[in-house]
C-alpha cells in the first residue's frame, strides 16, 4: 500500500481508525495515492458515487490519511436520545426549513471553527442525475476555503485524495479543473454516474 507524503495540518482522526482503515484496503486489494494538502479547513468532494460500496472505502481512505471528517444530517437526527453520538461521529445538523439555507449554516461552521472538514457527495444520490449539486462549490467559495477532491477508482482499485483549490468565482474555470482531476475514473457502477456539471454553469 503506497502513500505519498502525507501532511497532518488538518483535523487528525485516532490511531485505531487508521489501522482499521489500513487493514480494510489491504484486505480488498486497494492502493491508496496522493496527499492532504496543508490547511485545517476543507469541503471535501468525493466522486464518483455510485454504490452503497462507496461508503466503506471512502471511511477507509480518509482513515489511512488519518482526516477527521464531519458530515451534513438532518437536524431532527441530532435530538435526544442520539443526538450526542451523532455529532460525536462528525455529524452537523442541518436545518432545511431555516431562513438561513443550508449553504449559510455550513459557512458559518466554516466561520466559527479553527478545523473543520465537511465531505459531500455532489451527485447527492447513487442514481444517475443530470446535474451535480452546487452546494459544495458555493460553500468553499463563500467561506473561502479549499475544495479538495477525492475518488474512489475501481477500475484499478485505487483510492486518491488530490486536487485542492480555493473557487475563484469562476465557475466554468474551476469546474473543469475539478473535471480534469475526475477524467477517466470509473465508479462501482459506471452507468449510473452523474455527469460532471453544475446547473449554474448554464
Amino acid at each position: 500500500m503506497y502513500r505519498d507524503k502525507i501532511t497532518h495540518n488538518g483535523p487528525i482522526s485516532g490511531f485505531i481508525p487508521y489501522c482499521i482503515g489500513r487493514v480494510w484496503m489491504w484486505i480488498f486489494g486497494w492502493d491508496i495515492i496522493g496527499r492532504v494538502p496543508p490547511g485545517s479547513k476543507f469541503v471535501l468532494v468525493g466522486a464518483p458515487h455510485t454504490s452503497n460500496w462507496d461508503f466503506p472505502f471512502t471511511l477507509a481512505t480518509l482513515y489511512t490519511f488519518r482526516l477527521k471528517i464531519s458530515w451534513l444530517g438532518k437536524h431532527t437526527l441530532f435530538k435526544k436520545p442520539f443526538g450526542n453520538i451523532m455529532k460525536w461521529l462528525g455529524g452537523i445538523p442541518i436545518d432545511r426549513s431555516s431562513e438561513h439555507g443550508v449553504v449559510d449554516q455550513i459557512v458559518k461552521q466554516f466561520n466559527e471553527s479553527q478545523k473543520l472538514v465537511v465531505t459531500i457527495a455532489p451527485s447527492g444520490t447513487r442514481k444517475k442525475r443530470d446535474y451535480w449539486k452546487s452546494g459544495f462549490y458555493w460553500i468553499a467559495h463563500s467561506a473561502q476555503v479549499p475544495i479538495l477532491c477525492g475518488y474512489l477508482d475501481y477500475s484499478r482499485k485505487k483510492a486518491c485524495l488530490g486536487l485542492s483549490f480555493i473557487p475563484t468565482g469562476d465557475i466554468k474555470k474551476d469546474m473543469d479543473r475539478i473535471r480534469g482531476f475526475f477524467i477517466n475514473i470509473r465508479g462501482k457502477n459506471p452507468e449510473l454516474a452523474t455527469r460532471i456539471r453544475l446547473l449554474d454553469e448554464t
